[in-house]
């Protein structure tokens, strides 16, 4: 197959995790979902260009440093003054992480439509949204108005992420969130996120309910039991490799980069998505990325030689 022509772009916040272990040990890692998103796309050797606003202080460059590194294309990095935005991630027994943020007057939030629009690279075959991008402003904003504006041709993948104490209107939230999904055609949840958007139904019931398009698709995450793929006439289930986890900080985002990167990889795009062998073989991959991200410290996506 011929992979397509264009790139993957993903916008949204690239952060630092400070990460508080349950030893009480306080260590920090480049993260935001769409930056790890971004990174896993890079690893995976498909070509890939981060959008969003990053610090000239130290931890600005060191995000900077990592994407690099990876292969991520820094073309459409808008670069800011103000301080890189910071999250706290705590520790549960399970290596599961509770966050606070710390983003006001920060580097994320800021971009506008303005600076975003002059960043925008030229020819886009997929375009990435989510997490805090669909809460913080102007960021929000922003990432709306480029959803409406990218192409037909353009598969559009969006992933709420759900951040509860984050979201101070949750019907305006909600409201974006339909808007954006009217023009979504891969949607990547996990249980937690549609159990928040839709409390009175199961998964399934929830992720296509969400479907707009006719040939749109949920991918629905279950942690350690793996993922669900899911249409508006077909439900398929596809597990996940058992691992010891380290903790689960990047995983969902893991993931998702690694499933657009696998679509791209054999040639696929927007229109191909009833195609559901390779669905279920592209989400497989990302289930085996996700595991190998959860089995080492902090945001660290495997590499293609390692899948």
């Amino acid at each position: 197959m011929r992979a397509p022509d264009g790139r993957v772009v993903v916008t949204g916040e690239a952060l630092i995790d400070l990460v508080l272990a349950r030893d009480g040990s306080l260590d920090g890692h480049p993260g935001g979902g769409p930056y790890n998103v971004a990174r896993t796309i890079g690893r995976l050797e498909q070509p890939v260009a981060y959008l969003g606003r990053v610090s000239s202080d130290g931890f600005g460059r060191r995000l900077l440093d990592e994407l690099e590194g990876d292969g991520v294309s820094l073309e459409s990095v808008v670069a800011t003054d103000a301080p890189t935005t910071l999250a706290l991630a705590e520790l549960d027994a399970a290596g599961a992480a509770r966050y606070q943020f710390y983003e006001s007057g920060t580097s994320a939030p800021g971009l506008t439509l303005e600076a975003a629009s002059a960043a925008f690279p030229g020819h886009v075959d997929t375009f990435y949204v989510g997490t805090l991008g669909l809460v913080f402003e102007p960021l929000a904003t922003t990432l709306e108005a480029l959803v409406g504006r990218v192409g037909d041709e353009t598969l559009i993948a969006l992933d709420p992420n759900c951040r509860p104490t984050m979201i101070d209107d949750a019907a305006a939230f909600r409201g974006r969130l339909s808007r954006l999904l009217a023009r979504t055609d891969v949607l990547k949840a996990s249980e937690e996120d549609l159990a928040w958007i839709d409390p009175d139904a199961e998964p399934v019931a929830a992720a296509r309910t969400l479907l707009a398009g006719e040939d749109s698709v949920a991918l629905v995450t279950l942690g350690g039991e793996g993922a669900l793929v899911v249409t508006a006439e077909e439900t398929l289930a596809v597990p996940a490799p058992k691992v010891d986890v380290v903790d689960t900080i990047g995983a969902g985002d893991a993931f998702m980069g690694a499933f657009l990167a696998r679509w791209r990889a054999r040639g696929l795009g927007r229109s191909d998505l009833r195609r559901l062998d390779e669905l279920e073989e592209a989400a497989a991959f990302a289930c085996r990325a996700a595991a190998i991200t959860c089995s080492r410290a902090g945001a660290d996506p495997p590499r293609l030689a390692e899948l």
